[in-house]
């Protein structure tokens, strides 16, 4: 699914095209998405879109009558498109600028969201219980001590906790700690302060390369401009079962932890 990155390259890349923007119509085509699309979002239409950030990996664009929150699910995607383009089989949700532009949200499974939030977004139910955003001062490797303190899951499962940090997505998880040489599956609670600092640097090195790049190449991501990021040509171990590790030319081996893929190099890993 979109990870942060992908996330954050969306908003970067859609934010010049609807900021300042007055919005014209609120189209619902499918209402069905994980959340159901509530009627009361048409309250959006003649308002301006004063800013736009993302928390998580949630889009928040605000506007005086509330804050619109959308969310690409398993495969979703954002366009900015002109309001003649030809709508697509899972074209669910638009908004009409006054630019003559729309913002469109694809999404072929379903999984996505638009939601109307009135009041503080922060206090939303599905924002409140976020950890810190990995790239901000509130991620520390102190606090990430904390966090791990007392717990015998695996380091891996513990940083891709959402109430622990955000958007530390499976393939970020692995090659953040490949690069900090810390074993997927060691206990938390043992991983030293000294190593943590080492893997906080890490995780916010990785997602700031990711980003920078236009995020991963998955299956059914593409960004703003329907082309695929560029980040997976650069892993170091995520996908590269049996492959010689890029370092000391071990064997990249590949486990399971909670269900999901996990790789890393059983040499430069301890």
């Amino acid at each position: 699914m979109p990870e942060l990155p992908e996330v954050e390259t969306t908003l970067r890349g859609v934010l010049s095209h609807v900021l300042n923007k007055r919005i014209s119509e609120v189209i619902v085509r499918d209402a069905r998405l994980r959340w159901p699309v509530p009627e009361f979002i048409q309250e959006l239409e003649g308002q301006r879109i004063n800013a736009g950030t993302r928390r998580a990996k949630y889009l928040l664009f605000t506007t005086a009558k509330g804050t619109l929150l959308m969310h690409l699910g398993m495969s979703g995607s954002l366009r900015i498109v002109p309001t003649d383009t030809p709508w697509r089989k899972h074209d669910h949700f638009a908004l009409t600028l006054d630019s003559g532009k729309q913002l469109r949200l694809h999404d072929p499974r379903r999984f996505g969201a638009a939601l109307l939030i009135e009041g503080d977004p922060a206090e939303h139910k599905l924002l409140r219980d976020l950890g810190p955003e990995p790239l901000g001062d509130a991620f520390t490797a102190e606090d990430l001590k904390k966090a791990c303190a007392g717990k015998t899951a695996a380091i891996k499962l513990v940083i891709m906790d959402a109430h622990v940090v955000v958007g530390v997505g499976n393939i970020y998880a692995s090659e953040a700690l490949f690069m900090a040489g810390i074993d997927p599956r060691k206990p938390a609670g043992k991983v030293t302060l000294p190593r943590l600092k080492r893997l906080v640097t890490a995780i916010r090195e990785v997602l700031a390369a990711s980003i920078e790049m236009g995020g991963t190449t998955l299956r059914d991501f593409l960004n703003e401009k329907g082309e695929p990021g560029y980040f997976q040509q650069t892993l170091r171990v995520y996908g590269r079962k049996d492959q010689p590790c890029r370092v000391c030319g071990t064997k990249v081996r590949q486990i399971t932890l909670g269900q999901r893929s996990t790789f890393f190099c059983p040499k430069c890993q301890k």
